[in-house]
């Protein structure tokens, strides 16, 4: 009996909750200006309250700079990675 891990999710699929983003810590995997550990500073609420989550602020612990980006880019792994690695 062959068994489908298809419908299971993976660690690749890095599922996240934008309303959990707060404060969680995350590794560039190819950093720049020296900027490779950052921190959800802010969870970016939409106008609208019935409005989905779209952006978030990263603040770099290098120097403190901020950069606003759409939360779902987190998911990239050949992007970012969990945690501070």
């Amino acid at each position: 009996m062959q068994m489908n891990f298809s419908a299971m999710p993976s660690k690749q699929q890095n599922l996240l909750n934008p309303k959990k983003l707060l404060l969680s810590k995350w590794t560039a995997v190819k950093p720049s200006h020296k900027r490779k550990h950052f921190l959800v500073s802010k969870v970016i609420l939409p106008e609208l309250p019935d409005a989905a989550i779209e952006f978030i602020e990263l603040e770099a612990v290098f120097d403190k700079s901020t950069q606003v980006i759409p939360w779902r880019d987190l998911k990239e792994t050949e992007i970012w990675l969990q945690g501070w690695v």
